[in-house]
């Protein structure tokens, strides 16, 4: 038996769906913990791509079972589609898909706030996906968020609905001037939703605490990356939620007592999508090559990520505050073609050469990277099955990543595909 948690070490992104799907094999039940459709997990079997944004990557397989916590909001109307989506492709998730009964839902009045206070705040936006994730996470921190235990009580579901309307309307007309919500229509819409979910919603902390006591093996899912935390990351410029390990506790209703291994996945190189500061961003050639190469677009948003070299000192600042057992790097193959590589070591901040990352953005958008350059290994990567297949030079940079980031490297993908992995 084993309780894994896998998460991202950088701003998102960086191939957690590949490495969930590879341990998978092992796994009995997958369980997402945070987040909500604003997540893109890509998985690629064969020539068939899955994009999922709500339900575990694991679902795949058809003999695990996967599900959604409570620390995750969720949109009913992508998750059915997600379903649909599934169904067409012959995977059918019924008896294989429990949703917390303590799940916030996403609401239609929540993507139109999001929306309005996006385009509010000109040149300080944030680059939302603007799928109301964030006023969701705030009206369940205001005890004024919808559950999906809700919707199992016509009652009390269109008493909470019609309070909650009635303010949003408020402020939707009043301040930001945008047009009002028909609280019936969104009634009647959730209603329907209701009767196709009932079948799914439980309490999926009793299940994980029984699975885990009967000696099953638990992979936990995060979306998003460690620098989007609220607590951890680059705030403002984060998610609205906790995407570190320490949340697939409070976001699936389990202890932290039960969890035996931390895996932080990073690329070789780094990205972002959305504003803020990002130390190792290459506005030049290399940066658009590794985009082309990596294919870095949002899953979720089709946006053009922003792309720069390996930065240890944000992988480093998530081995620490997620308690990595180990790293999964992946991506290494979008290197391949590259004579020098660089690695940032430490930032430079007005003439001082610092190691950990400044709280503040301001402070951090005027840090420079301290880069060593390696030697790349100019050859394919993407057909190597083992560590010793690999380039000299490549496993050279890889045991520099593990040196400067203090935390072993287990995992190297050299593609997209399961195939294309190496387990250390």
């Amino acid at each position: 038996m084993a309780v894994k948690v896998v998460v991202g070490s950088q701003w998102g992104d960086e191939g957690k769906a590949k490495i969930v799907d590879y341990l998978t094999e092992e796994a009995d039940i997958v369980v997402r913990f945070q987040g909500g459709a604003n997540a893109g997990h890509t998985v690629v079997i064969g020539q068939e791509k899955f994009i999922f944004h709500l339900i575990p990557t694991g679902i795949i397989h058809p003999d695990k079972i996967c599900v959604i916590g409570n620390g995750v909001v969720l949109d009913p109307a992508i998750l059915l589609e997600e379903k649909e989506n599934l169904r067409r492709k012959g995977i059918t998730v019924e008896g294989r898909l429990l949703i917390s009964q303590n799940a916030h839902l996403v609401m239609p009045y929540h993507k139109l706030l999001d929306r309005a206070k996006e385009e509010s705040k000109a040149e300080r936006k944030i680059g939302t996906t603007g799928r109301g994730i964030g006023p969701c996470y705030a009206d369940k921190a205001a005890r004024v968020g919808i559950r999906a235990a809700d919707l199992l009580d016509e009652g009390l579901f269109r008493e909470k609905l019609i309070q909650n309307i009635r303010e949003k309307n408020e402020i939707l007309a009043k301040i930001y001037g945008w047009e009002t919500i028909d609280g019936e229509k969104v009634f009647r819409e959730y209603r329907r939703f209701s009767e196709r979910l009932r079948p799914f919603i439980t309490d999926t902390s009793v299940f994980l605490h029984q699975a885990i006591k009967q000696g099953r093996s638990v992979l936990f899912e995060g979306a998003q990356g460690t620098l989007l935390d609220m607590d951890q990351g680059t705030y403002p410029f984060v998610t609205s939620s906790n995407t570190i390990a320490g949340s697939a506790c409070t976001g699936s209703g389990i202890g932290p007592t039960q969890i035996d291994e931390v895996i932080g996945v990073a690329k070789a190189y780094t990205s972002r999508v959305g504003n803020g500061p990002f130390p190792t961003e290459l506005k030049d050639a290399a940066g658009e090559r590794i985009r082309e190469l990596g294919q870095e677009y949002g899953a979720t948003t089709g946006r053009p990520r922003r792309c720069g070299w390996f930065d240890a000192v944000v992988v480093r600042l998530a081995s620490r505050v997620n308690g990595l057992t180990s790293l999964a790097v992946t991506r290494l193959d979008v290197l391949d073609s590259f004579p020098t590589i660089n690695i940032c070591t430490a930032y430079r901040y007005k003439g001082e050469v610092i190691e950990d990352m400044p709280a503040d953005p301001k402070s951090l958008s005027q840090c420079e990277p301290v880069y060593e350059t390696w030697n790349g290994w100019m050859c394919p990567t993407s057909e190597t099955r083992s560590l010793k297949q690999l380039p000299e030079a490549a496993r050279a940079y890889l045991q520099r990543i593990a040196e400067l980031t203090q935390t072993r490297i287990s995992i190297v993908s050299v593609g997209p595909s399961r195939e294309q992995t190496i387990q250390l």
